[in-house]
C-alpha cells in the first residue's frame, strides 16, 4: 500500500532563516572568491573574457535552473506531496529530472560547438584577443553550466520536502574548489593560464555542488526512475507552466544580457568585469532577503492556494507577512550600495591588479544598481504568488515590458546620456544598472496591481515605509560621516567603520521606532 507523505509545517520565518544562512555562508565565501579573481586579475581584458564567458553560460543555468523550477515543478509537486501518495510524487519527479537532462545536455553540446557565434551574440564588442579567448572559456564553461541545471533540480525536491539549508549551502562547494584554484595557482600562474584554470574548476565545483545533494534527495525519493513520462497529466502541466516561466525568466536574463552587450561596447577596458563584480556585491542582498523569504514562502502558498475566498485571504496574509521583512533589509541595502558602495566595494574587492579607481567606478555602477533594488526584491514576492496560483503567464508579460524598457533605456543612458552630460565613457555602465532600476520599478507596479486585482489589496503600508527609508538614510548619513573622518586609514579599516556604524545606527533607530522585524531580531539575538 502506497505511504503519503507526512511533513511537518515549520513556520516560514524558520524557513528563511535556513535558507538565509544556507546563502550567507556560499556568498561569503563567493565574495572570497571575486576578492581573489579580483587580486589576481584586475579589470584587464582577461577578466573581461572570463566574466563574460561565465556570464553567457550561466543563462544556461538562470534559463532553465531555479527560477523556473521554483515556477513550474515546485508548486505542482509540492502539491502532490501535500495530497496525494509517494509514489506518484516520485513518478512526477523522476520525469523532470530525465526532461531537464535530456534538454540541457542538448543545449551544452550546442553552445560548445557554436561558441564563436554565442560569444558574438552577447558581448559582441569584443574584439581580437578578448573574444577569442572568451570562446575558449566559453567552450570550458558550458558543462558546468549544465551541472548547475541539475543542481537546481535537487534544490526543488529538497524545498519542496523543507529541507532548506543544504540547497542553499550546496554552492560553498563550488566557491571552494575555485578559491583553491586560485590559491594554489594564482601566484605562479599568467592572467590566461588562470582565466583557463580558473573555468576548468568552475566545472569540476559545479559537479561537486550537484552530487553532494543527491543522497538527500536520493534518501527522499522513494523509487527515483528517470524516464521521460509526457502521457502523465502532472508532468503535462509541469511542461505548460515551464513554457511561460522559461520566457519569463529567459527575458529577464536577456535584460542582464543585453547589459552585458552593450558594457562589450563602451570604450573603457573592464567595463564587463567592473558591471560583474557590481553584480555580485549587488545580489548579496537581493539573494539573502529576497530570495530566501520567496523560496522559503512559495511551497507554503502552493500548498495553501485555491480559487476561493478563505485560500486568497491566506495568500493575502502570507505576502503581507513576507513584505516587510524583505522591506527591513533591502531598504537600507539600497541606501548603503548608494551611499557607502565605495567602502564595500574595497573592502569585498580592493587590493592586488583591483585598484582604488577601478573601485571608483564600481561604486558608481553600484550606485545605479541602488536604484531599483527594492522593486527587484519586493517583486519576487509577487512573482512567487502568482507561481503558487499556477499562474507562470502573467509574470511573463511584465518581464517583457521590462527587457524592452532595459534594452532601449539601457542604450539611451549608456551612450547618448553621457555624451550629452560630458561625461567619461565607462559612466555608461552606471547609466546601464540605473536604467535596470527604472525597468524593474515599473515591472514590480504591474505586478502590484494585477496581484491586487487578483487576490486583493496587499502592499506595505506607507507608514512603515517612511520609517524604514527614514532609519536607512539617517544611519547612511552616520556611515558616510566616520567613512571621511577616517579618511588617512587603510581602506579596509575605514570601510568597515563606516559599515559598522551604518549598521548599529539602523539596529537603534527601528528599535527606537518600534519597528516589529527590529524588535523580533533582539530575542533571537539574545538567544544565540
Amino acid at each position: 500500500m502506497s505511504q503519503k507523505f507526512v511533513v511537518a509545517a515549520p513556520s516560514s520565518a524558520r524557513n528563511s532563516a535556513l535558507i538565509a544562512a544556507g546563502i550567507l555562508l556560499s556568498r561569503l565565501l563567493g565574495l572570497a572568491r571575486q576578492k581573489l579573481i579580483a587580486h589576481f586579475l584586475g579589470a584587464g581584458f582577461v577578466a573581461d573574457a572570463f566574466n563574460g564567458a561565465f556570464k553567457i553560460t550561466n543563462t544556461l543555468q538562470n534559463f532553465f535552473g531555479e527560477g523556473v523550477l521554483s515556477a513550474s515543478f515546485i508548486p505542482v509537486y509540492a502539491k502532490t506531496l501535500h495530497d496525494a501518495d509517494n509514489e506518484e510524487a516520485d513518478r512526477i519527479a523522476g520525469a523532470t529530472a530525465a526532461l531537464l537532462a535530456l534538454v540541457t545536455s542538448v543545449l551544452v553540446i550546442l553552445g560548445i560547438l557554436a561558441a564563436p557565434v554565442v560569444v558574438t551574440l552577447f558581448v559582441g564588442g569584443f574584439k581580437g584577443e578578448t573574444r577569442e579567448l572568451a570562446i575558449r572559456l566559453t567552450r570550458i564553461l558550458f558543462p558546468g553550466a549544465g551541472a548547475f541545471v541539475m543542481s537546481a533540480w535537487c534544490l526543488g525536491i529538497l524545498n519542496s520536502h523543507r529541507r532548506f539549508f543544504l540547497s542553499y549551502a550546496a554552492p560553498v562547494f563550488w566557491n571552494l574548489v575555485m578559491i583553491a584554484a586560485l590559491a594554489l595557482y594564482g601566484p605562479r600562474r599568467g592572467e590566461i593560464d588562470l582565466a583557463i584554470v580558473l573555468g576548468w574548476a568552475s566545472v569540476l565545483g559545479a559537479v561537486l555542488q550537484m552530487s553532494v545533494q543527491m543522497p538527500a534527495v536520493l534518501g527522499l525519493l522513494g523509487q527515483f526512475r528517470p524516464r521521460l513520462d509526457f502521457g502523465y497529466a502532472p508532468v503535462r502541466e509541469i511542461v505548460r507552466n515551464f513554457l511561460p516561466a522559461f520566457v519569463s525568466r529567459g527575458v529577464v536574463q536577456i535584460s542582464t544580457l543585453v547589459d552585458m552587450q552593450i558594457a562589450s561596447f563602451i570604450a573603457d577596458k573592464g567595463i564587463v568585469t567592473l558591471l560583474s563584480n557590481a553584480t555580485t556585491i549587488y545580489m548579496l542582498p537581493v539573494s539573502l532577503f529576497a530570495m530566501t523569504v520567496s523560496a522559503a514562502e512559495l511551497p507554503e502558498m502552493s500548498r495553501d492556494s485555491g480559487s476561493d475566498a478563505a485560500a486568497f485571504e491566506r495568500l493575502r496574509a502570507r505576502l503581507d507577512a513576507a513584505l516587510p521583512r524583505v522591506a527591513f533589509f533591502v531598504i537600507p541595502s539600497a541606501v548603503a550600495l548608494l551611499v557607502l558602495g565605495q567602502a564595500i566595494t574595497g573592502v569585498l574587492l580592493q587590493g592586488g591588479k583591483f585598484t582604488e579607481i577601478m573601485t571608483f567606478r564600481t561604486w558608481m555602477i553600484l550606485a545605479g544598481s541602488s536604484v531599483g533594488l527594492l522593486a527587484s526584491a519586493l517583486g519576487r514576492l509577487y512573482s512567487s504568488t502568482f507561481y503558487a496560483l499556477r499562474d507562470t503567464r502573467t509574470p511573463l508579460w511584465f518581464a517583457i515590458v521590462r527587457v524592452c524598457l532595459t534594452a532601449v533605456l539601457g542604450y539611451l543612458f549608456a551612450f547618448p546620456l553621457p555624451r550629452l552630460l560630458g561625461l567619461p565613457a565607462w559612466t555608461g555602465a552606471a547609466g546601464l544598472t540605473a536604467s535596470a532600476g527604472i525597468a524593474g520599478w515599473t515591472e514590480f507596479y504591474l505586478l502590484r496591481r494585477a496581484i491586487t486585482e487578483r487576490i486583493g489589496r496587499t502592499g506595505l503600508p506607507p507608514s512603515a515605509l517612511a520609517k524604514l527609508w527614514g532609519a536607512s538614510l539617517a544611519s547612511g548619513a552616520v556611515g558616510y560621516g566616520v567613512m571621511h573622518l577616517l579618511i588617512a586609514w587603510p581602506h579596509v579599516i575605514r570601510g568597515v567603520a563606516s559599515l559598522g556604524a551604518f549598521a548599529s545606527v539602523y539596529g537603534l533607530l527601528t528599535l527606537a521606532l518600534g519597528i516589529p522585524e527590529a524588535r523580533g531580531m533582539v530575542p533571537r539575538v539574545m538567544r544565540r
